[in-house]
């Protein structure tokens, strides 16, 4: 059985909107982030870093959610998910992945760590004007990138698709504007049934664990 560790909307969801859309059985295991189950024993055991999404399939555990949607998009997702290794598609949908992870998903972290994260020592309100002002030079990026209409490799949906939305969807809960292409984008992913699937499974996995 698969097991995801993480809470409901952090890049847990991305994982969990994964799984919903392969079709496969899993479970959720909620942690308990603002009582500090990320830092209890248990946990550190799973990911020394404490932080989430994690998975576990067996006795293997996997860290860090684009891996982890990378191997399941591999193992289960029979051809899709994931475009055919050497082409240009692959590219492209590289090129997608790092750039959300390392662009558009960062300064959305630093927001998240001065607001909640950080000890509160450590947090500066100044922050927020740099990441806020790093966000907008990203979206602007992505938005000459995004397609007018279907996902960011052609007809159908792939791993970065589901990262991508998702990361915009974070910067929508931050308050961030988004250019009109991304916003549209955006609004058509979040029609999608393994989305809301996943969010509600989450939400009852979560409230049975407590």
């Amino acid at each position: 059985m698969i097991t995801l560790y993480g809470t409901q909307k952090s890049r847990a969801l991305r994982v969990s909107w994964l799984l919903e859309e392969l079709g496969i059985a899993w479970q959720f295991h909620a942690i308990d982030f603002a009582n500090g189950e990320h830092k209890g024993d248990a946990f550190l055991a799973l990911n020394p870093s404490g932080k989430m999404p994690v998975l576990t399939e067996g006795d293997f555990v996997l860290s860090e959610s684009a891996a982890i949607m990378r191997y399941l998009a591999e193992k289960y997702g029979q051809g899709k998910w994931l475009p055919k290794l050497g082409t240009q598609e692959s590219g492209i949908h590289e090129r997608w992945v790092s750039f959300v992870i390392s662009e558009l998903e960062q300064p959305l972290w630093s927001m998240g760590k001065h607001r909640f994260a950080l000890p509160k020592e450590l947090r500066v309100d100044a922050m927020f004007a740099v990441v806020k002002w790093e966000f907008d030079q990203a979206a602007a990026v992505a938005e000459t990138w995004i397609p007018e209409a279907g996902f960011v490799c052609g007809s159908e949906p792939m791993v970065a698709d589901i990262l991508l939305a998702q990361t915009l969807g974070w910067a929508l809960g931050f308050e961030q504007h988004l250019p009109p292409k991304l916003s549209a984008y955006r609004d058509r992913l979040k029609q999608r049934p393994a989305l809301a699937a996943a969010l509600a499974k989450t939400v009852a996995l979560a409230d049975v664990a407590k």
